[in-house]
């Protein structure tokens, strides 16, 4: 049985992730380069690790929930990082978005550590995380997925395995670019109606009653009619994760012109300073 976690970034989603895993009775020992962050899950009953290399050491199992970023590879590969520190045949499991090219460098690395690794990627917002009710698409050995199953069970509803190391991966990809298009299509119509003279409530209510009636636009439809942009999936990540998407994308001779479209929206908001609001906040750009 897994019982002792290590759990590497404490953001938007992990923190949430991590506190369901306290409350479920984890031996949780969390890192994050927030050092704030961290202080809050060790005063609900977590141990506090001071760098990656003691997160990882002695567990059951690593969750790594952290973005792309080059500045991250010490904390990875580096003399303080996880494969300087995890034991064989622990389970490293991956839970962030990243490019397919570091995800499969991560997987073997953990091969010649004789490290368990899953491809494992979260979709879904602080308050999927908080609530229990995030998807988690895993690649690699089904396995491996069984006996982590237990654990995810705490912060996901959803537990889709969709093929090998790398899978997931390419599979979070797809999700990203359609959520972050639909949000666009969202923002262009309600700015849209807006010009012509509807309240935003009154096109809602009508959206939520036809055919493009969707969870995604019922709930960020009324957090963007409060004009609540309060972060509860960071726009700098989803600028991010496009570009990974388009990166994808460019490598298979694909032409996305809807991502593309999309991704200058998003980094025009980022550039804006709207980075650490909620996606939603791309209906900004449009409005001015």
């Amino acid at each position: 049985m897994l019982k002792k976690v290590g759990f590497l970034g404490l953001g938007t989603v992990g923190k949430y992730m991590a506190i369901n895993l306290i409350k479920a009775g984890y031996d949780l020992t969390v890192y994050d380069s927030n050092t704030s962050v961290a202080a809050e899950l060790v005063n609900l009953g977590a141990k506090f690790a001071s760098s990656t290399k003691e997160a990882v050491k002695g567990m059951d199992v690593v969750l790594h929930i952290r973005p792309e970023k080059e500045r991250l590879r010490p904390d990875i590969y580096g003399p303080d990082g996880i494969f300087a520190g995890i034991d064989p045949g622990t389970i490293l499991v991956d839970m962030g978005t990243h490019s397919l090219e570091s995800t499969l460098e991560i997987a073997e690395e953990a091969t010649k550590h004789r490290v368990l690794f899953l491809d494992a990627p979260v979709w879904g917002t602080k308050e999927h995380a908080a609530n229990g009710l995030l998807t988690i698409l895993t690649g690699g050995d089904p396995a491996l997925v069984g006996r982590c199953r237990e654990l995810f069970s705490y912060f996901g509803l959803n537990i889709i395995h969709v093929g090998a190391i790398g899978d997931a991966t390419r599979m979070k990809f797809i999700v990203n670019l359609v959520q972050a298009e639909l949000i666009q299509a969202l923002s262009e119509g309600l700015v849209f109606g807006e010009k012509m003279g509807f309240s935003v409530d009154k096109i809602l209510e009508v959206l939520d009653s036809g055919g493009v009636a969707s969870p995604l636009f019922h709930s960020k439809g009324r957090t963007m009619a409060r004009g609540d942009f309060t972060r509860n999936l960071a726009l700098k990540y989803v600028h991010e994760q496009l570009e990974l998407v388009l990166d994808q994308a460019k490598k298979l001779n694909l032409d996305l012109p809807g991502a593309t479209c999309a991704c200058r929206l998003y980094e025009q908001a980022d550039k804006d300073g709207r980075g650490e609001e909620d996606f939603s906040a791309v209906i900004k750009v449009l409005r001015r």
